[in-house]
């Protein structure tokens, strides 16, 4: 009951901010705002008005509730959690995916209702006009069941036993400290530090890790308050994780040569990493017109992928497993095409050897 009473308060406050912030508002209007019924915006004036609140209804075409000109509540404190919610003011979807998307537009109508009518009208003006959508092109965001209590972990110092599945598809259990939470293109990652089994030696000598949110398979909160490594920073932390991770992807170097068309099209479409050591624009060209580059591949399937899609423009040198794999790979695209629709070629593509 106490909790229902204080979901209460809280959306009348919010009904209270949503008219002081943008005047004249319908029920229908309200009701959306606030995902309840009409029926619940009627009950929720009627008690604002008992309560001695200058609300008042306007007939007709055009109609709808409005505060007495002037009439401005200072009940504009924020509670912890919408403090907390602050920083993701700018990513609404990750505000709710960490359980706290009704904290965050809370916070946002406190915000507003207390701003002088200059600035308010200025950060209304702003929100109208700029949108940060943090999702890939042709992506989605990734679930991860278990990122708000994940969440609730990493500000509450709370030590995690996990159930989690790696990047090689074994399932293992870990100890963990969470000590931070990064949101990369729509997927969730976490920072820790793990726990050792060894008799003696408390944690990791890796030092903190770098895990993905949605690999995790089961979560319990062990209750246990752990204390933050001194002087660790996750900007730091995340940022060194990233390059290496990027580096240990484009390991394997291959030689290749380049139409014109050939390295406009890397320039443009491959990884930053891969054509890292392409030659800076402007440099003269072979006498044939190609130009002999480096590219970084994580392997070789996936360059042989990658370099069928530049067809003509790009002939690989060296390693020779990727030049005969990539030949043979085309030469039995080209013999498909070459056959009726729906009849196989003589020779199947090869696969991923993986």
């Amino acid at each position: 009951m106490g909790n229902t009473g204080g979901m209460r308060a809280g959306r009348l406050l919010s009904l209270l901010l949503l008219l002081q912030n943008r005047g004249r508002l319908t029920a229908a209007q309200l009701a959306a705002e606030l995902e309840v019924s009409e029926r619940t915006v009627y009950r929720d004036v009627e008690s604002l008005g008992a309560a001695g609140i200058p609300i008042y209804a306007d007939r007709g075409t055009g109609g709808g509730y409005r505060l007495l000109d002037g009439y401005r509540t200072r009940l504009t404190g924020l509670t912890g959690a919408e403090a907390d919610s602050l920083f993701l003011a700018g990513l609404p979807e990750a505000a709710a995916e960490l359980g706290l998307g009704a904290e965050m537009a809370a916070a946002h109508l406190k915000l507003l209702a207390a701003l002088p009518e200059g600035l308010r009208e200025r950060a209304e003006r702003v929100r109208s006009r700029f949108h940060l959508d943090t999702t890939r092109w042709f992506g989605t965001t990734e679930p991860a069941p278990h990122l708000a209590p994940l969440a609730t972990a990493v500000w509450e110092q709370h030590t995690l036993d996990l159930t989690y599945r790696r990047n090689d598809g074994q399932v293992v259990d870990r100890t963990i400290d969470p000590l931070g939470l990064v949101l990369k293109s729509g997927a969730w990652y976490f920072i820790a530090r793990v726990h050792s089994s060894r008799p003696g030696t408390p944690y990791s000598s890796t030092g903190p890790r770098t895990f993905r949110a949605a690999r995790i398979a089961h979560l319990a909160d062990t209750g246990r308050v752990f204390e933050r490594p001194a002087g660790f920073d996750l900007d730091t932390t995340w940022a060194a994780s990233a390059s290496q991770f990027q580096a240990g992807m484009r390991n394997l170097r291959t030689r290749v040569r380049l139409t014109p068309r050939g390295l406009a099209l890397v320039r443009e479409l491959s990884a930053p990493l891969t054509a890292a050591d392409l030659p800076p624009p402007g440099t003269p060209a072979d006498p044939d017109g190609r130009t002999t580059a480096v590219l970084h591949m994580e392997s070789v399937y996936h360059a042989m992928v990658e370099f069928a899609s530049y067809g003509p423009d790009i002939e690989v040198v060296e390693p020779t497993e990727l030049r005969d794999r990539l030949g043979a790979y085309l030469r039995a695209a080209a013999e498909r095409y070459g056959a009726p629709p729906g009849e196989p070629g003589e020779n199947a593509p090869p696969g991923n050897p993986a």
